[in-house]
């Protein structure tokens, strides 16, 4: 065995080949003199670089880190401090169940809830997290915010007895009771053009209810007569996982839209069932902030929604959008055989709502604040 070169003028790069006649002592030298030219090599290569960078333009090196050191410094706040809308779907899914889940149905925990519990102190509390979320962000675009929190009082005891939020009420908001479907277009294109995912998931959902009287995950809601019961998949700000998990879909595409309330306790995504001989009783929605959005799924006849004293009829595959801070009522007064009218329903943002007004309401009205 001996090292040999590999060109006719070179030994710096060797080659072993099988020769059984040359004397061992004579490879060993060669194999030395190639570790050394490596050696050598490394070095060279080491004070090529070096040398390379002494030629470098201090200047724009500089530069290059300070735009390195901001970029990764803007990253962290935006991660830190910006709302996230929703949670990725397949985390979600092998989540345990959040705290409060009843049935599959979330219920408020905290006996200070700023949606669930009416006060002296409500004005305070708000005020409160409105200057916090100030001292982080700024008082730019505030206006009607504090406007409506330093005068809550005055607004709700006031308004006519057709629009009447329970909660909080956002002075200055065009007034409806019905939104055409242009005020949040995208979304309302894209929850129709969804709408077979939607029904099927719904119809598997539904076929439990000839096992049992009331599956898991549904809640039973109060009325004078008939049934009236809701899946959620959010409710009150809060993801429901059990629920969500037998809906993927239909999880997925809310967060898709633009303009799902998705991050304080005035947004909710459930599927809505009437059964035949259902009333709901007249009742005021907690704000004006949003419009609630009702994709109908199945729409027998002699089914009725009314807001602010004006009847509309549902669709299948329609949105139909309202301001449920006017009193509503819905009935069903079909048959037994027309089956129940199901609605997958979802809170948008009211269109004149800006965008840092919604920033600040997300923090103002965050779940459990």
């Amino acid at each position: 065995m001996v090292w040999v070169p590999l060109g006719p003028q070179r030994t710096d790069c060797l080659i072993l080949l099988h020769t059984p006649n040359v004397n061992s002592s004579k490879m060993s030298l060669e194999w030395l003199v190639a570790w050394s030219w490596s050696l050598d090599g490394l070095r060279d290569c080491i004070a090529t670089g070096i040398q390379s960078v002494r030629d470098c333009d201090t200047t724009a090196v500089v530069t290059v880190a300070c735009l390195l050191v901001l970029f990764v410094w803007y990253c962290y706040h935006v991660g830190r401090e910006q709302p996230r809308p929703y949670a990725a779907v397949n985390p979600l899914m092998q989540s345990p169940d959040a705290n409060g889940l009843q049935n599959g149905y979330v219920y408020c925990q905290s006996p200070e809830c700023v949606r669930c519990t009416h006060n002296e102190g409500l004005n305070q509390k708000l005020y409160h997290n409105l200057q916090e979320y100030a001292k982080r962000y700024s008082w730019s675009g505030m206006g009607r915010i504090h406007k409506g929190i330093r005068e809550q009082g005055r607004y709700l005891n006031s308004r006519p007895s057709i629009q009447k939020p329970e909660v909080f009420f956002l002075p200055d908001l065009p007034t409806t009771p019905y939104f055409s479907r242009d005020a949040q277009k995208h979304d309302v294109e894209l929850l129709e053009r969804n709408f077979q995912t939607i029904l099927c998931e719904f119809e598997t959902l539904y076929k439990a209810f000839s096992n049992c009287s009331l599956p898991q995950g549904w809640k039973m809601n109060s009325t004078p007569s008939g049934e009236w019961v809701t899946f959620y998949l959010v409710n009150q700000g809060v993801c429901v996982p059990r629920n969500c998990r037998k809906c993927p879909r239909t999880y997925r595409l809310l967060g898709s839209l633009r303009t799902c309330i998705g991050n304080n306790v005035f947004g909710n995504a459930c599927i809505s069932v009437l059964s035949p001989g259902t009333v709901i009783t007249e009742h005021y929605g907690p704000t004006n902030i949003r419009i609630r959005c009702h994709l109908g799924l199945k729409t027998p006849s002699g089914c009725e929604l009314v807001v602010g004293g004006e009847p509309q009829c549902w669709a299948e595959g329609r949105c139909l959008l309202f301001d449920d801070s006017f009193l509503h009522t819905a009935f069903h007064e079909g048959s037994a055989e027309d089956g129940p009218r199901v609605v997958f329903m979802v809170d948008l943002w009211h269109p004149n709502v800006a965008a840092a007004e919604r920033q600040a309401l997300d923090f103002i009205f965050a779940p459990g604040r």
